[in-house]
């Protein structure tokens, strides 16, 4: 009975909204600023829009975030619009929006490399708990991309490995977490970016495998996301010749949106595009434009992350389409009448819908898991402790607790992989040490913005080794090399640690080349990839090699404790380095 009668008073809210309301419940935008003001809020108040993104340029801490978010949903309430749906794209590990005053959990890859499943449902939920907190209630993760390309310039380290089984079993794990924290997860990238060399921020990237090659990896892990209840799919911006006839990106796919996706794989979430303003689509189709092809395909929400101008030709461009004959309104029904379901399915709407608090919480236990593992079994002690499930605001929930902190420091330590210590090198002497860090920088716009200045030689140092500590660009690695190599000649040098990030992409040659003068020294020498564990495949020669897969402080701190002999190397690579 009271899923029929949500289903009745869904199908009562649409009836009272104008072909305005239910297309702008069709859009999520991204904005620039801090405050709830200037060009978001009148975006706001002039349009119904259904949900808003926050990126790092939106971020000073998680108390101003709390204080935008509702501030946000005070405007859309004010305009007499649904609720909006708040999401980021908080994935851990390299790709996290916010990373000061939360427990930033290790990625994908680090968590694969730990080892334990449980490892993912709990760094999740943790993480879907924080997020709950500050308003947010979307995450545009778990990245379900089977990594099985050394050269994927954009995918990586947010992968959970090459194998779609492992791929699989840890997504599972991570949508759970999130949904049963009350966070709607977004898989992404449908069908699959995991096997491309080009970046759909940058262009069109193909993938020629045939359709059975699909079934049997890429497709693997949005099967069983679709299994686990995941409320929410994003597009990719990829042509797969083998799943569409024409030359359309996924995205624009009717074929593989509706055919495949909605119809042979039988998914009823909601199918969110990924950002329109990619030049995979911009450069290609045009924003505006493609926005209508989208929804013809068969999305449910248009994602346009930065111009306030495209997203209202986009409205508009709906709007017309559907006055012109283009797309009927019953099309946007069925759009609109899963996005509410959804946004009820995650409380948003009690308020609106006359529901108690725990309703929606009832709603998303019967909706969401449809594996049969145990929820209570799943869930960590702290989690269990720390929060009632039906009162996400509770006390004694307290965000970036010591708890919380523990169980980010616990999964990153078990993720540090030695692969090769051929020289005996390790644990490392207590001898004076130059220690190179190569800075993280931004490889893709996924990345957006890189903070700090922490380096591997800080972290060594900490756990009292002498350190000679020094920190490059990797795009002044020439310049510098001179200095450095002095630096590693001195007499009171003993051993050489570098810290390399991305030396396996193009753009790593001066960082091989340097490793190489660096060899011709005599002493001894480890590296540590501070991101892709691929660098390793550049640099055949080096006896000494450890995988922290990312440039997180504690990430540089579990391996300098893994080198230092103070913990056991205890992660498993979860690529095959050739």
């Amino acid at each position: 009975m009271l899923m029929r009668s949500l289903k009745d008073r869904v199908k009562q809210r649409i009836g009272q909204m104008t072909l305005r309301d239910k297309i702008g419940q069709m859009l999520l935008c991204g904005f620039h600023g801090t405050e709830p003001e200037g060009e978001i809020e009148k975006l706001l108040g002039d349009y119904p829009i259904g949900g808003i993104v926050y990126f790092a340029r939106n971020v000073v801490s998680p108390e101003q975030v709390e204080r935008l978010s509702g501030g946000l949903q005070n405007i859309a309430q004010a305009s007499g619009n649904v609720p909006l749906w708040i999401a980021i794209d908080q994935e851990g590990g390299m790709v996290a929006r916010i990373t000061q005053g939360v427990a930033l959990m290790p990625g994908p890859m680090a968590i694969a490399a730990a080892g334990s499943v449980q490892d993912a449902y709990e760094a999740a939920h943790i993480s879907g708990m924080e997020l709950q907190s500050i308003g947010i209630n979307m995450n545009f993760a778990p990245v379900l991309d089977v990594n099985n390309n050394a050269s994927n310039p954009v995918i990586g380290v947010r992968s959970f490995g090459e194998t779609a089984e492992a791929v699989a079993e840890f997504g599972v794990a991570t949508i759970a977490g999130f949904q049963q924290a009350g966070i709607a997860a977004t898989a992404k990238h449908f069908p699959g970016h995991g096997d491309t060399d080009t970046d759909s921020h940058l262009d069109l990237p193909v993938i020629t495998h045939d359709r059975t090659r699909v079934d049997q990896v890429e497709l693997v892990p949005f099967r069983a996301a679709i299994a686990e209840g995941v409320d929410a799919m994003m597009s990719a911006h990829i042509y797969f010749p083998a799943l569409e006839p024409e030359r359309l990106p996924v995205t624009l796919s009717h074929s593989v949106l509706t055919g495949l996706l909605r119809k042979e794989l039988g998914y009823e979430g909601v199918i969110l595009t990924d950002c329109m303003e990619m030049k995979a689509i911009a450069t290609h189709y045009g924003t505006v434009d493609a926005a209508v092809m989208a929804v013809e395909a068969g999305a449910d929400m248009v994602l346009i992350s930065h111009t306030a101008q495209l997203q209202v030709g986009a409205f508009e461009a709906l709007m017309n389409a559907v006055k012109s004959g283009r797309i009927s309104e019953r099309r946007i029904d069925e759009s609109v009448r899963r996005l509410l379901t959804y946004k009820m399915k995650r409380g948003l709407m009690n308020v609106e819908m006359g529901l108690e608090s725990g309703t929606a919480v009832e709603i998303s236990a019967g909706m969401s898991r449809k594996s049969g593992v145990d929820d209570y079994h799943m869930t960590p002690a702290v989690v269990r402790d720390s929060m009632n499930a039906n009162q996400p605001f509770a006390e004694p929930f307290q965000r970036n607790s010591p708890q919380h902190q523990e169980v980010a420091r616990r999964i990153s330590e078990k993720s540090i992989t030695l692969i090769r210590d051929a020289q005996h090198m390790l644990p490392l002497k207590q001898e004076r040490t130059l220690v190179i860090t190569v800075a993280a920088e931004v490889t893709s716009i996924a990345d957006e913005r890189l903070d700090g200045g922490a380096t591997l030689g800080g972290a060594l140092s900490a756990q009292g080794l002498e350190v000679v500590d020094m920190r490059v660009a990797a795009d002044e690695i020439a310049l510098s090399s001179a200095r450095l190599l002095q630096a590693a000649e001195a007499v009171d040098v003993r051993q050489i640690v570098i810290g390399t990030y991305n030396a396996g992409s193009p753009s790593g040659d001066p960082q091989c080349r340097l490793i190489g003068w660096l060899q011709q020294l005599g002493k001894p020498l480890a590296v540590t990839a501070l991101r892709s564990p691929y660098d390793l495949q550049k640099l055949p020669d080096v006896r000494t090699y450890i995988a922290a897969y990312e440039s997180r402080p504690l990430a540089m701190s579990s391996a300098a404790k893994a080198m230092m002999g103070q913990i056991p190397f205890k992660g498993e690579l979860p690529v095959t380095i050739e």
